[in-house]
């Protein structure tokens, strides 16, 4: 294996990135999670278009590929502290899908182990299609999850600023 060079490992991380980006897309869809489903369709874009700048050798799309990349680690950081609750927020708002639904994170009722039951309502005059969802057995809580996925998004953003003497082509 020999050592890459800078443009080789960027493509490489893009590549990684527009992945890790793809499957978050489709778990906030499944969500309805407005805001992230926003966050991932910017970044899908972007992360294309320093592939574009990269391969094509257009250095202005490179530099609007790490503006964004820092404002994308910022974003990440603001989804791991929403999840854990960090400074006044709450996980249970409506703040991820713009208060236009009350869906939440897929995962919190689809995840590892994570056993579902629904209860129709008994009260007269609830609407049909409403009901209670218990969730037990899971084996990691859906705010881990997020977490993990933020984290990700994270580890791979951060790793563009690292010397490309460091990564070796695959």
């Amino acid at each position: 294996m020999g050592c890459c060079s800078g443009r080789c490992t960027l493509v490489f991380l893009c590549s990684l990135q527009l992945l890790a980006a793809l499957e978050r897309q489709i778990f906030d869809f499944l969500g309805f999670q407005w805001a992230p489903i926003l966050g991932n369709f910017l970044q899908i874009i972007v992360v294309i278009l320093g592939l574009f700048g990269t391969i094509q050798f257009r250095p202005r799309y490179i530099v609007v590929y790490t503006v964004w990349t820092a404002l994308w680690v910022t974003w990440n950081v603001f989804i791991i502290c929403f999840y854990l609750e960090v400074g006044g927020l709450s996980k249970e708002s409506d703040l991820m899908t713009f208060n236009i639904s009350m869906h939440r994170s897929w995962w919190r009722e689809h995840g590892p182990g994570c056993v579902r039951r629904e209860l129709r309502p008994s009260a007269p005059g609830a609407p049909e299609d409403y009901s209670y969802v218990s969730v037990t057995g899971c084996i990691i809580d859906f705010q881990y999850l997020e977490v993990i996925h933020s984290a990700i998004q994270i580890l791979l953003s951060a790793d563009i600023n690292s010397p490309p003497q460091s990564h070796v082509c695959l």
